[in-house]
C-alpha cells in the first residue's frame, strides 16, 4: 500500500531517498516551530495594546487600527510569493531574508514615538506571515516521512501557542499604563533568537530552480489587499459606503483577473487546478472558519472578562493583568504539550479524524462559554478548551495538505492556507468588533456614563465562533475521501 505521503495529486509516486537526504539536522524542527510561534505572536501582540497605542501617541481609534491592518495586509501580499521563491531559490535564503526584514520592522515600530513610523514598521513586520509556508515546505524536504506527521503537528500547533503568548505577554508588559514600546522589544529579542537559530539549523541547498510570476504575485496581492481592508476598516467606514462596497468590487474583479492570468501562464504562482482540487479546497475553507472562531474567543473572552460585573451583571472586572494571567495563560500553557501529543495523534489516526475531534470540541467550548459565565472556573474552562480546539486543528492542517499535494507544491498550497486563515481571522475580528460596538447599553457609573456591550452581544459571538467550528466539522467530516485520511 502507498503511503499518501509520497503520493502526487496527478497519481505519481515520490521516492523518498530521491526528495529527502539521508540525514537531517535535529535543529530544524525547533527552528521552524519557532518561526511558526513568532509568526503568530506578531499578529496578535498589538491586538490588546492597541488603545494604549492610541493614548499614548494621542491618535484616533480610526488611525491606530491601522497598526494591525497593515501586517495583514503585507501578508496577504507576500505571503503566496515567499512560499514560490522558497521552491525556486531555496528556502534557507528566503526564511533567512523575511526574518531580517521582521527584524527590521521590529526595531523601527521599538523606537519610534510617530503612528506613522510604527505603521510602516508593522508593514515590515507582516513579512514575517510568510514564514508558514516555507517552514512547511523545509519539514517536507528536510525530514524523513515517518516523523513528518509529528513534526507538521508541532509546528503548527506553534499558531495557537504564539497568539496565546502574545495576549498575556502584552498584559504583563503593558500594566498600568507602561510604555506599549515594551511589546516590540519583545518582538526584536525573539527575532534575533529565531533568526540566530534558522541561520544554525537550516542547510545550504539549491532551490529547484523555474521561474517566479511576479506578475500573478502582484495581481493576487492586490486582489486579496482589496479584499482584506474593508474586511478590517468596515466597521470604521461603515458597511454600506461606497468605498467598503467599491473594494469588495474591486477585489472580485481583480481575483477573476487573477484566475483568468493563471490558466494562461506557464509556471503559474497558483496552479487553478491545485486549488479545486477537493482536499485542497476543504483544507483551505476549514483553515479559514477556524481563524474566525480563533479571533471570536480571543476578542469575545478579552473584553468580556474585563466587564465590570457590578455595573452591567455579567463579567468579572479583571485588569489587564488578570485577564493575561489568569485567563489567558492556562489555555496558552496547555498548548505547549499538544503539538507533540497531536503529532502522535495525526500519525495514528489520520488528520481528517484530528480535525473533526477537534473543531466538535470547538463547537461544545463556545457554546459553554456563551451559557456558562457565571463564575471565573467555568469560564475558563471553555476558554481552555477552545485553545485546545484552536492549537489542534491547526495541527492537522498541514499533514491534510501535504498528503494531498505534490512536492513542489508545498510551499504555495500552505501559502493559500496561510492567506485563507488569515481572512477568516480578519473577518472574525471586524464581525466581533461590530457586534460589541453595536449592541451596547448606557449605564450610569459615578465616573460618568458609560457604555458598554450586553451579554447577549458576547453570546452571539461567542455562537458565531461555535458555528464556524461547525462548518469547519462539516469540512473535515465530508469534504475529504476517507482513504485519504
Amino acid at each position: 500500500m502507498t503511503n499518501p505521503l509520497e503520493t502526487r495529486t496527478d497519481g505519481a509516486v515520490e521516492t523518498p531517498s530521491a526528495a529527502r537526504p539521508a540525514t537531517y539536522s535535529r535543529l530544524v524542527l525547533p527552528a521552524m516551530a519557532a518561526n511558526v510561534f513568532l509568526l503568530s505572536m506578531i499578529q496578535t501582540l498589538v491586538v490588546p495594546a492597541l488603545p494604549l497605542i492610541g493614548q499614548q501617541l494621542h491618535t484616533s481609534a480610526t488611525t491606530v487600527g491601522w497598526v494591525a491592518t497593515a501586517t495583514m495586509l503585507t501578508a496577504s501580499a507576500v505571503t503566496p510569493l515567499f512560499g514560490r521563491l522558497g521552491d525556486v531559490y531555496g528556502n534557507r535564503r528566503i526564511v533567512l531574508s523575511a526574518l531580517l526584514v521582521t527584524l527590521i520592522g521590529s526595531v523601527i515600530a521599538a523606537t519610534t514615538h510617530t503612528i506613522g513610523l510604527l505603521i510602516a514598521g508593522r508593514v515590515l513586520q507582516g513579512a514575517s506571515f510568510g514564514l508558514f509556508p516555507l517552514a512547511i515546505s523545509v519539514l517536507r524536504k528536510e525530514l524523513p516521512i515517518a516523523r513528518l506527521h509529528h513534526a507538521l503537528s508541532i509546528t503548527a500547533s506553534a499558531l495557537g501557542i504564539g497568539s496565546g503568548f502574545a495576549l498575556v505577554a502584552t498584559g504583563v508588559l503593558t500594566q498600568h499604563g507602561a510604555d506599549y514600546r515594551r511589546i516590540f522589544w519583545l518582538s526584536v529579542v525573539l527575532t534575533v533568537a529565531v533568526l540566530a537559530l534558522a541561520a544554525k539549523a537550516l542547510p545550504r541547498r539549491a532551490g529547484q530552480g523555474g521561474r517566479v510570476d511576479y506578475l500573478g504575485a502582484l495581481v493576487l496581492g492586490s486582489g486579496l489587499v482589496a479584499l482584506l481592508l474593508p474586511v478590517a476598516q468596515g466597521h470604521e467606514w461603515g458597511w454600506t459606503s461606497a468605498r467598503v462596497i467599491g473594494l469588495f468590487a474591486a477585489s472580485a474583479v481583480v481575483l477573476a483577473g487573477f484566475g483568468f492570468l493563471q490558466a494562461r501562464t506557464r509556471q503559474p504562482l497558483v496552479a487553478l487546478s491545485l486549488l479545486a482540487h477537493r482536499p485542497v479546497l476543504a483544507t483551505n475553507l476549514a483553515s479559514a472558519f477556524v481563524g474566525f472562531a480563533m479571533f471570536s474567543v480571543f476578542l469575545g473572552a478579552t473584553f468580556f472578562v474585563q466587564t465590570p460585573r457590578a455595573v452591567t451583571g455579567f463579567g468579572f472586572g479583571a485588569s489587564v493583568l488578570r485577564t493575561s494571567v489568569v485567563y489567558m495563560l492556562p489555555g496558552t500553557v496547555l498548548a505547549i504539550p499538544l503539538g507533540p501529543m497531536a503529532g502522535r495523534i495525526v500519525t495514528r489516526y489520520g488528520p481528517r479524524v484530528v480535525l473533526l475531534g477537534a473543531c466538535v470540541l470547538g463547537v461544545a467550548a463556545l457554546a459553554a462559554m456563551a451559557f456558562l459565565h457565571g463564575n471565573s472556573v467555568e469560564f475558563i474552562v471553555g476558554l481552555v478548551l477552545a485553545n485546545v480546539a484552536v492549537a489542534v486543528a491547526y495541527a492537522a492542517m498541514p499533514a491534510l495538505l501535504v498528503t494531498h499535494v505534490a512536492p513542489h507544491e508545498t510551499g504555495v498550497a500552505n501559502s493559500i492556507n496561510s492567506i485563507m486563515r488569515t481572512i477568516g481571522g480578519a473577518i472574525g475580528t471586524a464581525i466581533v468588533v461590530t457586534i460589541l460596538t453595536s449592541e451596547t447599553v448606557l449605564y450610569r457609573t459615578p465616573a460618568g456614563p458609560l457604555a458598554l456591550p450586553t451579554e447577549w452581544a458576547y453570546r452571539t459571538a461567542f455562537l458565531l465562533g461555535g458555528a464556524a467550528f461547525t462548518l469547519a466539522a462539516l469540512l473535515a467530516a465530508f469534504g475529504f475521501k476517507r482513504s485519504g485520511h
